[in-house]
């Protein structure tokens, strides 16, 4: 408010968090005569409770989930409604939104613990700490249909997005058009999304959200009252600007498009969502963005949409949602539209944060991602672990083609101490020593299908075929285009050797990040993160996920055997703080006797609540924090006797 009075803003649009969905603010704002651009107070309170928006759909004839159409009074009633419902059920908070709030019980156990977890989220988040429950529909899809509406009566359906792609009931991936939904399903979801709007008087933009099986029954699931956070990828394929319309409606104008007949679909468009988090647990991460380079455009004119709030330099705090940015592409059919994410993606570059790119980057190019075989359950399936990197295949060469990359890389680093100088200043030819026959070992830490770390070790011969020989050696071209011919064996490979010649151009340009990589004919990028702190140590990243690789001449790799390996600190009797956070909750005291995996504290990082739970049987032996202070990633929260 301090904000519209300095600027005399006639009107403010309030985004897609919290305070686009506050009745209050609405209030305030029609007291000041300012207008809201988004729905009326009326409507926005009715469909932003999750129990009376059931009610009201219900009432207009939308499919709902079973469930308790009422407020749960405490953990016993909530225990009462599951096992009147049957299990498993869904944890909701009532005003909630986001994935804030919300868990699935499988058991009266569950129920008592996430009782407890989504009432204190609830109130964190929304000031509101009521919750529903309701039947949870086993491996559904989270299928929502964008509505906008005038003050002229007008309500339109647009295109549903699939957005089945979750973790913590968060969104990461979305789509539009849905791979599951027909024309005719198409057509009854929109009508009943319409019919939901018109039964309060809905105006602006807003999503009716549904969860649909495998037969393509649908349940209403709520109503989010605002712009979502996906809207551009319905933007793409209707050409519609979904901002404009709110404004038009905000200004009593007639939407663009009035008759739904209309209302066209062409194409395809994906949208990631970029965190700030480890792909591996989910958990949130903070720091500063010490590089940060968003991709442009792949293949076509506007193919590419990022949507942030950040630019290098950027502080990732542990007070706001850690989504860095919205990544959306499009084309003409899915699967161009799920290529130009791919390139996308492995073109984004982002030090300084953990991010999730190598998880979408993974999913994105996942067998049941392509097929298009989507359900809420997707990641807990495909995942069970978090995601630990992705896997190089010996079978397909691919390894041997990323080991004979890393190894030219490294060559070509080597040119930066033979640097020619002419009047024009830096030249970018170099003569190189020996660089005739390379013979590198080259290691490349990796996690296997069964989640264990091991080394990929390959013996690397490797030729450059330069644009002319030197003195004491072939010229190598640091900022442009490089060919280089080899073989490559691995250690650890069923057969002996790969016996395959392997040829490989690089072509990477001085200041750039994106090393691009033509392997046999097939393009890719491979980012170039840096040196590590030894001086044969590349950080290298290939398709979202980042490698440790080194690279070591023969004679480095035999007396790198005779290092003494680092000892590693024991933390197996220590739990420690994830992230950065609020302590919440403390569940121990010392002398306590607690049994693996019991809770012993939860603390709060990003408005989610994370349990912290023990890493063996053992007793308390101290406890280091209080309720409510602050601590730092990694600090030692709790201590058992060993």
């Amino acid at each position: 408010m301090d904000a519209i009075k300095q600027t005399g803003a006639q009107a403010v649009h309030p985004g897609y968090g919290f305070l686009s969905e506050n009745a209050e603010f609405v209030k305030m704002l029609e007291a000041n005569n300012v207008e809201f651009i988004g729905p009326n107070e009326k409507a926005m309170h009715a469909m932003g409770d999750k129990i009376q928006s059931k009610i009201i759909a219900k009432e207009a004839k939308v499919n709902v989930i079973p469930g308790f159409n009422g407020v749960v009074k405490d953990v016993n009633h909530a225990k009462q409604i599951a096992n009147e419902i049957g299990y498993p059920v869904m944890l909701k908070a009532s005003a909630g939104g986001g994935g804030k709030g919300m868990r699935i019980a499988w058991n009266e156990k569950d129920v008592e613990e996430n009782f407890r977890l989504c009432t204190d989220e609830a109130k964190s988040s929304f000031g509101d700490s009521r919750l529903l429950v309701e039947r949870f529909i086993n491996n559904p899809r989270h299928i929502e249909i964008q509505i906008i509406a005038d003050r002229k009566g007008n309500v339109l359906y647009l295109p549903e997005r699939e957005c089945s792609i979750q973790r913590r009931n968060q969104k990461v991936i979305e789509e539009a058009p849905s791979p599951h939904i027909d024309p005719a399903t198409r057509k009854a979801m929109g009508e009943q999304a319409v019919s939901l709007a018109r039964n309060v008087d809905y105006t602006s933009a807003g999503t009716v959200e549904f969860l649909v099986d495998d037969q393509r029954r649908f349940y209403f699931l709520e109503m989010n009252t605002r712009l979502q956070v996906e809207h551009p990828i319905t933007e793409y394929i209707t050409g519609m600007d979904l901002v404009e319309e709110m404004i038009r409606s905000a200004a009593n104008l007639p939407l663009s498009t009035t008759k739904q007949e209309d209302v066209k679909l062409e194409g395809w468009a994906i949208e990631s969502r970029v965190y700030a988090e480890d792909p591996e647990n989910y958990l949130p991460s903070i720091g500063t963005l010490q590089s940060y380079v968003e991709p442009k455009q792949i293949a076509a004119e506007n193919d590419v949409r990022c949507d942030s709030g950040i630019t290098e330099g950027s502080e990732i705090s542990m007070y706001y949602d850690p989504m860095i940015c919205k990544l959306s592409t499009y084309g003409k059919s899915r699967e161009e539209a799920r290529q130009v994410m791919e390139k996308a993606l492995d073109q984004y570059l982002i030090t300084g944060v953990n991010h999730n790119i190598p998880l979408l980057r993974s999913v994105i190019s996942h067998p049941s991602f392509k097929k298009g075989d989507l359900f809420t359950g997707f990641l807990a399936k495909y995942y069970p672990h978090g995601f630990r990197g992705h896997l190089l295949s010996i079978e397909s060469g691919e390894a041997a083609e990323f080991a004979m990359v890393s190894a030219a890389l490294k060559t070509i680093l080597a040119t930066r101490d033979y640097y020619q100088y002419d009047s024009r200043g830096l030249s970018s030819l170099a003569t190189l020593p020996a660089t005739q026959n390379g013979h590198f070992t080259v290691s490349i830490p990796q996690i296997d299908g069964e989640n264990q770390p091991f080394n990929l070790n390959a013996h690397v011969n490797i030729s450059l075929e330069g644009s002319g020989a030197g003195e004491g050696g072939k010229m190598i071209n640091f900022l442009g285009k490089n060919t280089f011919t080899g073989t490559v064996a691995f250690d650890n490979a069923e057969t002996p050797a790969d016996k395959k010649s392997h040829k490989i151009t690089v072509d990477w340009s001085i200041g750039s990040s994106f090393v691009h990589v033509n392997a046999n004919g097939n393009d890719y990028v491979v980012q170039y993160q840096g040196q590590l702190n030894t001086s044969y140590g590349l950080l290298l990243q290939y398709k979202g996920s980042k490698y440790n690789v080194s690279v070591l001449s023969n004679n480095q790799a035999t007396l790198l055997k005779h290092m003494k390996p680092v000892a590693k600190v024991d933390t197996t009797n220590m739990v420690l703080a994830p992230m950065p956070g609020t302590i919440v909750s403390i569940s121990v005291k010392p002398g306590d006797k607690v049994s693996e995996g019991m809770e012993i504290a939860v603390i709060e990082a990003m408005k989610m609540q994370n349990v912290l739970r023990a890493p063996r049987t053992g007793v308390i032996k101290v406890v280091n924090v209080k309720v409510a202070e602050a601590v730092n990633g990694e600090d030692v929260l709790v201590e058992l006797e060993k």
